[in-house]
């Protein structure tokens, strides 16, 4: 099967992207609203882009409802500072339940059994349990297609991760136990997927 993009109805593209493009992963993504509360999101259209500098983009939509910008996007223009989290198995449900499009400046860690921690150093706070954390400053805005989808880069100001899951090699290297993290991945529809059988294939010289 050939599927000619140029003839589908627009509606009908985004699903066969994300379930071609498999697995894909998660960014759960804290910023402050208005006052003192947090949005907590999840998107699936994320990539780390350089390493040095090291920077990060999420691509965030509009609200089907009334075509206006998502929280995520309006709090991190505002307020600069956000969080990238990568959430593991025991997440699913609450990342799932927080993709619900709620109100500006209502949050959705108001219905959720989720806790904040704050690190020394950093002006907002991380989601408790998950084994990593990427904390963020808003490098730029790109808007980019016909709806249009907001890409937020980001430039990681540093990185949490849980003692469990991390040590350093002898060459000095930080080396992370992606089994340990156990990240949960998107897929197409209502699936996501888990790491299984991790492959070992040594590059070329």
């Amino acid at each position: 099967m050939l599927i000619d993009l140029s003839t589908i109805d627009a509606s009908h593209i985004h699903p066969i992207l994300t379930q071609a493009i498999i697995p894909r992963p998660v960014a759960w993504v804290l910023s402050r609203n208005p006052g003192d509360d947090f949005n907590l999101a999840p998107y699936s259209f994320f990539t780390v882009v350089t390493s040095k500098p090291p920077i990060l983009m999420v691509s965030v939509g509009k609200k089907p409802a009334d075509g206006v910008f998502k929280d995520t996007r309006v709090n991190i223009e505002t307020r600069k500072q956000f969080v990238v989290h990568i959430g593991d198995q025991s997440h699913a449900r609450a990342m799932t339940l927080s993709s619900r499009h709620l109100d500006h400046g209502q949050s959705e860690l108001d219905e959720l059994d989720l806790k904040l921690v704050q690190d020394e150093g950093w002006p907002m706070p991380r989601v408790e349990g998950c084994p990593v954390a990427l904390y963020c400053e808003l490098r730029e805005v790109i808007e980019m297609g016909d709806t249009p989808q907001s890409l937020v880069f980001g430039d990681i100001k540093q990185v949490f991760v849980d003692d469990r899951v991390a040590t350093i090699n002898e060459r000095g290297r930080f080396v992370f136990d992606a089994k340990g993290i156990d990240p949960i991945a998107r897929l197409g529809g209502s699936e996501y997927g888990t790491l299984g059988e991790i492959l070992n294939v040594p590059r070329p010289d």
